[in-house]
């Protein structure tokens, strides 16, 4: 793993350093995560804190950073927006911590990107609604590709693939209604009519409400195929009830919402066919020897494994970014301070991570683009991707 190599090498040589001088234990350098662990959203939150915890583990074995250890302060949201912001004040308010990272849904990370940006601490967002950035706050960055950049993707391969009349589905989430604005706003510059939009309920566990805005799309003469706007349990009962009406001849595509895994264990063979934008990490396999990404993402792919036996997902990735991220740009500031750290992660640049080459600026606070984005279909219940569609 080059990046992280290079991360440990450094810290190890400073870090020996320190001890030679005879340097009292350094101050920790606090990281507070708030992630949706085991609330409804726990399919994203879950691989993110298990991917914290295993580099920051790797990190401090090799001596931390800037002769410093890592203290992770992490917690469960449990997918509550209240409790997320009350979190969010106790790590900046008590804990001080100098950098936060989450939260996993977008509807958590909008409440507490005021808080961070009202104190002043840099955040590092998982949660990928257009929503986090309007307007841009100062100290408010992220990993994920844009749930705009996500919808341009799947129009791109509609188009290919001559596919102009569409129906759009999703829940009430804020990342919900984030994408379905996404898709709105760019289907024309696609060519694309959108001619049903459909909603259906939160985060119940059996949502049999959803099957009658499935037969209202089945119904309208036309549909070419349907855009999926979602993530987590809604989204997996949408797929369950949408098999379940024989609806397999109308082409699903999901955006990056449901890039685990776990979504496909869950459906148990419905989700073969349908198509999404995913990350690298998910194809490591299937990328070309050339991919800058692929000796990174087969690096923690094998490390994730490794630790927790299960499937890499596209959010442990960001949770790798955001750590390696915020761990380069200490490095370069040569401090936390709050102001000099947040100026080094503005200042991310040609950074290769597991979504992609990060280049952000003062106008730019992810830094992807759409192309580092894979489109893939689901095959035998496994990713597959779509090399023709780039």
């Amino acid at each position: 793993m080059i990046v992280m190599r290079h991360l440990l090498n450094a810290a190890a040589g400073l870090c020996a350093a320190l001890m030679l001088g005879g340097a009292t234990a350094p101050e920790a350098i606090k990281i507070g995560a708030f992630l949706d662990v085991t609330g409804p959203a726990a399919m994203l939150g879950d691989p993110e804190a298990k991917t914290l915890k295993l580099y920051v583990d790797q990190i401090n074995r090799g001596g931390g950073v800037l002769g410093r250890p890592i203290r992770l302060i992490l917690h469960d949201t449990a997918g509550n927006t209240d409790q997320a912001v009350t979190l969010v004040k106790h790590l900046v308010e008590i804990d001080k911590v100098h950098l936060l990272i989450g939260g996993s849904t977008t509807t958590e990370t909008v409440a507490a990107a005021k808080l961070a940006d009202a104190a002043k601490t840099p955040m590092i967002s998982l949660a990928a609604g257009f929503a986090i950035f309007q307007p841009m706050q100062k100290w408010v960055f992220a990993t994920p590709h844009s749930d705009t950049m996500a919808i341009h993707r799947v129009l791109n391969e509609l188009q290919k693939r001559g596919m102009h009349r569409i129906a759009m589905i999703g829940g009430s989430s804020l990342f919900d209604e984030s994408c379905r604005g996404s898709l709105q706003s760019l289907a024309r510059e696609h060519a694309v009519t959108i001619v049903v939009d459909e909603r259906y309920g939160g985060f119940a566990p059996i949502m049999t409400h959803a099957i009658p805005q499935l037969v209202r799309i089945q119904h309208t003469p036309g549909v070419q195929a349907i855009v999926a706007c979602g993530f987590g349990a809604p989204a997996n009962t949408m797929l369950a009830n949408y098999a379940a009406l024989g609806m397999q001849d109308i082409p699903l595509y999901f955006t990056h919402g449901v890039g685990s895994h776990r979504f496909i264990d869950i459906a148990s063979g419905a989700a073969n066919g349908v198509r999404l934008p995913v990350t690298a990490v998910v194809v490591a396999d299937q990328l070309g020897s050339e991919d800058p990404q692929k000796p990174i993402a087969l690096a923690y792919r094998a490390a994730y494994l490794n630790a927790y036996e299960e499937a890499v997902s596209t959010f442990g990735g960001h949770a790798y970014d955001a750590l390696m991220i915020a761990v380069d740009a200490i490095m370069r500031a040569r401090t936390t301070d709050a102001d000099k750290l947040r100026d080094a992660i503005e200042s991310t640049r040609d950074f290769v991570g597991l979504s992609g080459t990060f280049n952000m600026s003062p106008t730019d606070h992810v830094g992807l683009t759409m192309e580092s984005l894979k489109m893939v279909e689901i095959r035998d219940n496994h990713w597959q991707l779509l090399k023709w569609a780039y």
